[in-house]
This record gives C-alpha cells, structure tokens and sequence, in this order.
C-alpha cells in the first residue's frame, strides 16, 4: 500500500491544509478515503492517476468530507482521457450519499450519474459491531460506527500481503474504535484540538494517545489538524503521552505500508 495525504486539515479554510481525502495505492486498485471538496484538484497537483480512480470511501455526511463528490463527478466527465475508461467507479460509505447527490444533481440539471463509465454507489447502515463489506478486489475491507454522527464510519482494509491500515474519520473518544483497529499497521486517527477541546464528538491529543495506547499499532498518523496546532510540536507533545511512532498529517506527505514481517514496515 501507498498512501498520499491530500487533505489533513478541517472545514475551516487554512493556507498549508486542505479538508480531509487521502489516496491509497494497492495492489487491487486505487482508493480515495473521503472527498472533500479540495480534493479534486489536489489529485491532480499530487500528479495522481486521478482518471484512473478505482474507488471512494465516504466516511460521513459533513461537507469537509463529502462535498468534493459532486465536483469530480461534474468535471471529471470533460476529461479528455476519460473516454477511454470502461471500468466503474465504485462509491462507497455512509447512508445517505446517493441521496445527497441526486439533490444536488436535480438542483440545476447537472446530469452527474451520467458519464461515460459505469458509477456503483454501495451504502452502509451505521452498526455497533465490525462488519465485513466489499470494496476492492484482494482487499478484506470492515467497517465499525464511530461517535461524530449517526452515519458515521471508521474503516479497516487489509491487503493480500497482510498490510493493515484503520481510517476512523471524525470521531470522538472511543473504545470500540480502539478494539476495531488493534494491532493495525497504520493507523490514520483524527486529533482536532490540542487540549481543552470543545465537544466530545472530536478527539484531542490525551483521547488520541490513549486509543494508541490501547491499538499499538506500528504507526499513528494523526490528521483532522485546526490551526491551533499550528504553534505546537505535534509530534514531541504526542512522545511524552505514547512513546509509539507518532507521524503529523501534512498536505502532500507520502508513506509507504507494508506488515511488520514485510521489509520495510511503513515508511
């Protein structure tokens, strides 16, 4: 796996960060997790093979998620290699996608579910327990409900290889969430405050540590960042609270994954 961070930042505009989507490469095909509406473009500053894309994942309904969606399928239909593409493009996630496009698609005709390739669109109750989906072929792929909203979804993907990676989105402190990604290779955590943050549907960086804590995973990549963390060591304030491998989101980071037992591990 390979991993390209497009967006590590908020809803709030910020000059270094875009809103949340990340490009994982594998060996089944390529995958965006979350589309905001900068991710888009910022597929193509990144030189990614965006016309190519195999799937999204849609974690959950806030628009610094999500509303990148709508945009790709408008432009992405005047692309001038796009016509040579035949295989679809699978849209995974939360319940409630299709219905958010289709109001955005009859607002003013943009005829969005009309392209040149076949669109799937997989939708998925929220649920307690982890759950086994279908996403790429050769990728095992679980998902588990997260406390941010009622809709959303923190996802596990496993390659054929045994590379691991836990994607929670949005979240609030959350045990479940910490058994659902144990021992995982990588795990991208959301850590949107410093401290003293200010609703329980978000992560600070004591609630961050404590579910590195109790995952142990090979490596943390804390993203979802607001502009307070602008002034802070991320990553030296994380050490005194884990002593594990934590990694600061930022725009255009890549990372290479692979198991512990693979050479290399993630890099």
């Amino acid at each position: 796996m390979k991993l390209v961070v497009l967006g590590s930042g908020t809803s709030v505009p910020h000059p270094r960060r875009a809103a949340a989507a990340f490009w994982l490469e594998t060996a089944a095909g390529s995958l965006l997790l979350d589309c905001s509406a900068d991710a888009p473009h910022r597929m193509a500053q990144e030189k990614l093979d965006w016309t190519n894309l195999d799937a999204i994942w849609i974690s959950h309904l806030h628009l610094d998620h999500c509303a990148g969606l709508a945009p790709l399928l408008f432009g992405i239909k005047w692309a001038p290699q796009i016509d040579r593409r035949r295989k679809p493009l699978k849209i995974f996630g939360c319940e409630g996608i299709t219905k958010l496009l289709k109001a955005i698609d009859e607002s003013n005709n943009y005829k969005l579910f009309q392209q040149p390739f076949p669109l799937e669109f997989h939708e998925f109750a929220p649920t307690d327990e982890p759950r086994q989906i279908e996403t790429l072929d050769g990728i095992r792929s679980e998902i588990i409900s997260t406390p941010h909203r009622h809709e959303s979804l923190a996802i596990r993907l496993t390659d054929a290889d045994g590379t691991t990676l836990v994607y929670s989105s949005d979240t609030g402190y959350s045990e479940s969430l910490a058994g659902f990604a144990r021992a995982v290779d990588l795990l991208i955590l959301e850590c949107s405050f410093y401290r003293d943050k200010p609703t329980v549907k978000h992560l600070e960086l004591s609630d961050a540590m404590r579910i590195a804590r109790l995952v142990g995973p090979q490596k943390v990549l804390l993203t979802h960042l607001y502009s307070e963390w602008d002034e802070v060591d991320l990553e030296s304030e994380a050490k005194k609270l884990w002593a594990g491998d934590t990694v600061e989101a930022y725009d255009g980071l890549r990372l290479n994954l692979a198991a512990p037992n693979h050479p290399g591990g993630v890099k």
